[in-house]
């Protein structure tokens, strides 16, 4: 089965403020979306930028076969949230945006205000697929796309100098932070000490790097990364870790977004070690495809309005039996 992720990119219906201007756009972007979606054929499949809810239930109408949708309730400033589509019928276990209870709220802009949770929701779900039962967090992380207070509509996406550039850059990162270190305290609780022998996955746009640290929070006991020596050798981090399956996927293959030219891979499919000796396979976009083609994107989001398709591409791990 394929198990997968893909940030679907302003998943608005057309007349609002972030979605297309009109039908025949949104049209358009949804024929796109849909055909990855039936090609892909994912058993489970998280998502990220859901905003109108029936968007996306316009979106499984054009997917043949039958769907089962669970939706995050928290959404962020413009109504995006996270969900996931499956094959079989999904529990919700959490839905949240709640900080781990010793971690304190962060700075967020240079007049103090704070973040006392996730900008979105984590969304957890549990799913008995032809592999098993699985279990499902749902996530997307703070942007590094930096937004600055007082343009029109109220932000603006280029700074007034470089300083302000980098107190939100570092404000980005002090919130992206934290909201990795919520979602890893999600997975603690779907794991349950027990990753040896319970299927659980975390999916979605981390918004940074393998390598980058808020990822690597989410990892949690350190060694056994795939492609090291470790990885064969059972050890006490089994239990707990999550593998982040990047190495599986072919180098050429090995990214998810284009920004500014540079290639990135910045969405994620993690896993418990009973999941990841059971992977046959990894990649980006459609199997069998080759690398993604995919738009470049810049500082400003509003430029995508309307735009066909996502500006992400999917990704997917494939599990045996």
């Amino acid at each position: 089965m394929i198990l997968g992720t893909w940030n679907l990119e302003n998943l608005y219906r057309p007349g609002g403020p972030f979605g297309p201007k009109d039908e025949a756009a949104y049209d358009t972007k949804l024929a796109r979306l849909a055909a990855v979606v039936t090609e892909l054929d994912p058993a489970v499949l998280g998502v990220q930028e859901v905003g109108d809810p029936e968007a996306l239930d316009d979106l499984v109408g054009l997917v043949d076969g039958s769907w089962h949708v669970a939706l995050s309730a928290h959404a962020d400033s413009r109504g995006i949230r996270v969900g996931v589509l499956s094959r079989t019928p999904l529990r919700v276990l959490a839905d949240t945006r709640a900080y781990p209870a010793l971690l304190r709220p962060v700075q967020a802009d240079d007049a103090g205000l704070t973040a006392d949770g996730a900008g979105r929701g984590f969304l957890a779900v549990e799913t008995t697929t032809a592999a098993g039962p699985l279990r499902v967090a749902v996530a997307h992380l703070k942007s590094k796309l930096l937004s600055y207070p007082g343009g029109p509509g109220g932000a603006r996406f280029f700074p007034h100098d470089e300083g302000e550039r980098a107190r939100y850059g570092a404000y980005a990162l002090f919130r992206r932070a934290a909201e990795a270190t919520a979602l890893r305290a999600l997975a603690d609780e779907l794991i349950a000490g027990d990753g040896r022998q319970r299927d659980v996955a975390v999916l979605g746009d981390l918004n940074d790097e393998v390598q980058a640290a808020t990822t690597q929070i989410l990892l949690g006991p350190p060694g056994s990364e795939i492609g090291t020596p470790g990885f064969p050798a059972p050890d006490r981090g089994d239990a707990a870790r999550l593998w982040d399956t990047a190495p599986l996927i072919p180098a050429a293959q090995r990214f998810s977004r284009i920004d500014s030219g540079r290639r990135e891979l910045i969405d994620h499919v993690l896993v418990s070690h009973r999941l990841v000796h059971r992977l046959t396979g990894a990649g980006t976009g459609l199997p069998g495809s080759g690398p993604s083609v995919l738009p470049s994107v810049g500082p400003d989001p509003a430029e995508r309005r309307g735009a066909p398709g996502s500006d992400h591409a999917p990704v997917w791990v494939r599990v045996g039996g």
